[in-house]
């Protein structure tokens, strides 16, 4: 998703804490706590569950939060610590400081990928490229669910760990909201012709539903990364 989408999110709680701010006479809002500790603690739990969408519960930003929620301040104090995480997330994510090294290395790999893919196609060579494009995809939905703190293993009927499915994952990712229902059964779909080729079902497709599913990857990569 872009930042674009997750900067909405956060720019309404930090919205609708001015708006508390202003019928408050303190900086602490203990003069409003009162009458609007639910309206305190809403917001709590919208940056909370917020904070942890964007950006998983094991980054600093989210333990921050739980370290405010969790201090012996009264709530107004504890929502101004909280909505300090909010700030701080959000002017990160305005200067493109979230990605890691590993985040930029990654991203760079996976488009030398989908550029042999696309000279695969040019030079006629459908099936391969497939197969090529849907394992990128694959490595992506794996880089999004470390990302979201949804696990990439499970423990099979032996009771061995093994690399959970492409597609189990793109269920997972969906469910936690990482992009829409829509674009999981895209997703499905480019899986779907990833496994044809990989299978040796090449009369299964045809080269311009390869070249749609490389362009449509290539963009999922770029709103994703």
């Amino acid at each position: 998703m872009t930042n674009e989408y997750f900067l909405k999110q956060l720019n309404s709680i930090l919205n609708d804490f001015n708006a508390l701010q202003l019928q408050a006479k303190y900086e602490d809002l203990s003069d409003v706590l009162h009458d609007k500790v639910e309206d305190l603690t809403t917001l709590i739990s919208r940056a909370k569950a917020t904070i942890a969408r964007i950006v998983g519960l094991n980054s600093e930003y989210y333990k921050d939060v739980i370290n405010s929620i969790a201090s012996r301040e009264h709530y107004g104090t504890k929502l101004r610590l909280v909505i300090g995480s909010v700030r701080a997330l959000k002017n990160d994510l305005e200067n493109d400081y979230l990605k890691s090294l590993h985040d930029i290395v990654q991203s760079e790999i996976f488009s030398d990928y989908l550029e042999m893919a696309t000279y695969l196609i040019i030079e006629g060579f459908k099936d391969p490229s497939a197969v090529l494009i849907g394992s990128t995809l694959e490595a992506q939905l794996r880089e999004l669910c470390k990302s979201n703190s949804i696990a990439i293993e499970i423990t099979n009927n032996k009771g061995k760990l093994v690399a959970k499915r492409a597609e189990a994952m793109n269920s997972d990712l969906a469910k936690a909201g990482a992009y829409s229902v829509a674009y999981q059964k895209q997703i499905t779909a480019w899986l779907d012709l990833r496994n044809s080729a990989a299978h040796g079902h090449y009369n299964n497709y045809s080269v311009e539903e390869i070249r749609l599913m490389l362009e449509g990857v290539r963009q999922f990569m770029l709103t994703t990364s």
